[in-house]
């Protein structure tokens, strides 16, 4: 069961940047910040994101993702560059394992109350923050994707404060089986249906995952 440490909490407003010669909006820059910030029920104080059709929301209100997860992809990479926020992420968790966290778990960081909801699906806009088109792919594939998380209960959290599973959620549906269930294992029907009866899971992967069984 998860017992780790808030290393940093990261935010950023939308920016402009050129892509293929063109203008993307992206709210995919984080930086850390000092001193306590609110969790609140459609995300972090000073927090933004650009396309709020497929980002932000109740149940992507925050990101969560592992140093021990960046830290791969300083070698794997070769960017001794990627510090705190250098993924994205809202959160950044000392040892934040996707084996270990599940569908539904519920944390206390700091006085926040956050359940899982949901794996990250990378988009586009990791490969433009790192220039390297492949890295979605690659992100992905390696199971390392990091959680979105719900604000169940309103609060502060700060650097340094302990994350702790306050309730685990019963059918123990790691987030990584879950985006390999999404993504590589489709043939995989009763995993489908299991996922299915999570009732923390986000809308988007629910309505996805009941679409399959349907087909």
């Amino acid at each position: 069961m998860l017992s780790s440490t808030l290393l940093s909490v990261n935010v950023g407003l939308p920016r402009t940047v050129i892509h293929a010669g063109e203008q993307v909006v992206t709210g995919i820059y984080k930086e850390p910040v000092a001193g306590p910030v609110l969790a609140a029920r459609l995300g972090l104080a000073g927090d933004g994101q650009a396309d709020l059709s497929v980002h932000g929301g109740i149940h992507k209100a925050v990101y969560a993702y592992g140093w021990s997860n960046t830290l791969y992809w300083r070698e794997t990479l070769g960017r001794s560059d990627l510090g705190h926020g250098a993924l994205g992420e809202n959160l950044t968790i000392e040892d934040l394992c996707e084996d270990d966290i599940h569908i539904g778990d519920i944390l206390r960081v700091g006085n926040a109350l956050l359940q899982v909801t949901q794996p990250r699906e990378p988009c586009f806009k990791l490969a433009l923050r790192f220039d390297m088109p492949r890295l979605p792919k690659i992100f992905l594939k390696s199971g390392r994707v990091g959680c979105y998380l719900k604000v169940l209960e309103e609060g502060t959290l700060q650097a340094g404060d302990a994350v702790k599973v306050v309730r685990p959620d019963p059918a123990a549906l790691s987030v990584k089986t879950l985006s390999e269930l999404r993504h590589f294992d489709k043939q995989n029907l009763a995993g489908a249906r299991r996922a299915l009866e999570v009732e923390a899971l986000s809308p988007s992967w629910r309505t996805a995952l009941q679409e399959r069984l349907v087909r």
